[in-house]
């Protein structure tokens, strides 16, 4: 199979103006849509802008990338387009973008079908082929560059000036590895990057690609031995413990791409930390951090660990919890209410092992996410004592850092343990040592405080006067809309799920409210108001009013990643309305998910949905003002 197999001329576009970044998207969607490579033509393009959350695929040097694995895709292929004049693609050199390719991959994709997306992802990063496909005439002439440059028939004058040594097996200078999210072009391009400019410098170099049907050129251990200088360029985790010991460069995948230079002068020069597999993290020696991530970011991906493991547990079974709670007749004896009858006892006991997973999961893998494995027990631990002691969530927050950094502190004063030993350490000496430490802080120093802190804080909930409930509510459903599904939504609904935990239902209620309205507002605006919207975005806001019931808001980020200045403040204030008036209203939930699937099961069910129905109006008048019809 060749690239051309799977690039068909109806998916090309030469001499292109698209208006901004949705319109780039939209487009190039639509290319791949007359390929009839797409089943779901909606569902792929909210898939690819899903991955423009995670990080721009505009790479630089007047490349983009946009792509995504998807259901909504039936056969992989690829849309080419070209912008000789350039746009904003958000790019990370802040440069325009010229040439674009985007790549759809099914869930499913075979491996000969990602060997040939990586290809091509390496082939653009040669400068003269890329001016060469943008200055292309026709779309004939596109593909025959393309297939001359696969059968290695185009050849740059500064390939053919480069002086490459072979790599030996005893020694080879640079050695990298790489890998993005999705591991189909980030990956590769990345490779390629490095592997191009340590030739240009005389290096040997071998790069190692995680991508998604699994790591190529793997590194060997005697290469790693004799390597003068390490990369690790990735965007997820790959294996490190085989680094132990040896200074190793930890970039973004996008640095291998953008400043392979300065990762390669930077692990010859002997600044990169020095990794210990031990502890699951690299530990600095030097004064060069090219890693380029903040204390908060490493916080809040340890947070997010624990949390994206967690949800399941609070999910399923604060579902069947509410359902136990539905079913259940009240008057039979309110201190039991939930169990009173046998079908409401069977939701509620099952619902309730699944929900006393919670705290255990939440501190185990935050704690696994900082130490590696050794750390999950000790979190498990803690997390369980954070249940026992009343500490609540924000104690199984705390034990989860505080166990991930315990196990590490372990580990460094057990380095200079013989090596015969090393199998005692993960198996003994980890979790003894870690489960008793973890005991006597949670026990005596963190139980105590966060416990009065958590009764404090559902006894101030409880008894709040109804116009500071109501600003509770404005807050937590704002922050719902305010990044749709990033980290300040994130914030509120970990807030809400943590109250719901502690018996505090109003919160997760508001919480509810709040990241159900954005997709709804949408939807009612694409409905009443269509000329303000393109086609394909009045089509595209019909699918909002399914994701908005069921609590789906991600579904507003194709919207707001097109028109941000507009969207995102409508949506805002539509959240916070509806956030207010589930807090005026008394309603109460006692599932962390569900959307309209879980109303009946809602304190005030009427007026709840009344709320989210003003909320959502409020957003559609809002987002009708603030954008102007579209000039025909």
């Amino acid at each position: 199979m060749r690239i051309t197999d799977l690039l068909k001329p109806e998916s090309i576009v030469l001499g292109a103006q698209p208006a901004n970044k949705q319109a780039a998207i939209d487009q190039l969607t639509e290319l791949m849509a007359a390929a009839g490579n797409l089943s779901d033509k909606e569902q792929y393009k909210k898939d690819v802008l899903a991955r423009e959350v995670q990080g721009t695929t505009g790479l630089g040097d007047g490349i983009a990338t946009p792509h995504a694995k998807s259901a909504g895709v039936t056969a992989a292929g690829l849309a080419a387009m070209t912008v000789p004049a350039g746009m904003d693609f958000e790019s990370m050199d802040g440069k325009p973008s010229r040439l674009f390719f985007e790549i759809a991959a099914p869930d499913s994709a075979n491996d000969e079908h990602l060997a040939i997306l990586s290809k091509l992802a390496t082939m653009i990063m040669d400068p003269e082929f890329k001016e060469a496909l943008i200055a292309a005439p026709t779309k004939e002439d596109f593909l025959k560059l393309i297939n001359k440059k696969e059968a290695g028939e185009f050849v740059s004058h500064a390939a053919a000036e480069e002086a490459a040594p072979a790599p030996t097996a005893d020694h080879i200078q640079i050695l990298g590895v790489t890998s993005c999210p999705n591991g189909i072009a980030h990956t590769y391009m990345a490779a390629e990057s490095i592997e191009r400019t340590a030739k240009k410098l005389g290096l040997t170099v071998k790069v190692e690609k995680d991508g998604s049907s699994g790591a190529e050129d793997v590194l060997t251990a005697e290469e790693i031995a004799a390597a003068d200088g390490i990369i690790v360029a990735a965007d997820r985790n790959v294996p490190m413990n085989r680094f132990d010991g040896k200074r190793v460069v930890i970039a973004k995948v996008t640095d291998g791409i953008n400043k392979p230079d300065e990762l390669i002068d930077c692990a010859l020069a002997g600044q990169a930390p020095v990794y210990h597999a031990a502890g699951g993290s690299a530990e600095s020696e030097g004064a060069a951090d090219v890693q380029g991530e903040s204390l908060g970011r490493q916080i809040y991906k340890h947070l997010m660990n624990g949390v994206s493991h967690m949800l399941p547990f609070v999910v399923g079974g604060g579902i069947l919890i509410a359902i136990a709670f539905l079913l259940d007749d009240y008057s039979i004896d309110p201190k039991n209410f939930g169990s009173n009858t046998p079908v409401a006892k069977f939701f509620k006991d099952i619902g309730g092992a699944a929900f006393g997973f919670m705290l255990p999961v939440l501190a185990g893998f935050i704690s696994m996410s900082i130490a590696d494995r050794p750390g999950l027990a000790v979190g498990f631990v803690g997390g369980a004592l954070a249940g026992t002691t009343g500490s609540g969530f924000l104690g199984a927050l705390l034990a989860g850092f505080v166990g991930g950094y315990v196990v590490n502190y372990l580990k460094k004063l057990t380095k200079g343990m013989p090596k015969t030993l090393e199998g005692v350490k993960p198996m003994l000496i980890y979790p003894f040592f870690g489960i008793l430490a973890m005991g006597l802080i949670m026990l005596f120093i963190i139980a105590p405080p966060v416990s009065a802190i958590n009764s404090w804080m559902i006894d101030t909930l409880k008894n709040m006067d109804p116009s500071a409930r109501i600003f509770m509510g404005i807050i937590v459903g704002g922050m719902m809309a305010v990044d749709m599904g990033g980290p300040v939504n994130k914030a509120a609904y970990v807030t809400g799920t943590g109250l719901l935990a502690s018996g505090e239902f109003h919160v997760m209620a508001a919480v509810m409210a709040g990241g159900m309205v954005p997709p709804i507002a949408i939807a009612l605006c694409t409905t009443f108001f269509k000329n303000r919207f393109t086609e394909s975005e009045q089509k595209a806001g019909i699918t909002n009013y399914v994701m908005g019931l069921a609590f789906i808001t991600e579904g507003a980020i194709p919207f707001a990643a097109g028109d941000p200045i507009r969207v995102i403040p409508a949506c805002i204030a539509g959240s916070a309305t509806a956030g207010a008036l589930s807090m005026a209203f008394d309603c109460t939930l006692r599932a962390p998910h569900g959307g309209i699937f879980v109303v009946p099961t809602i304190g005030n069910p009427l007026m709840y949905l009344v709320a989210i129905l003003i909320g959502a109006i409020v957003g559609c008048a809002i987002l009708s003002v603030l954008k102007k019809p579209l000039q025909k």
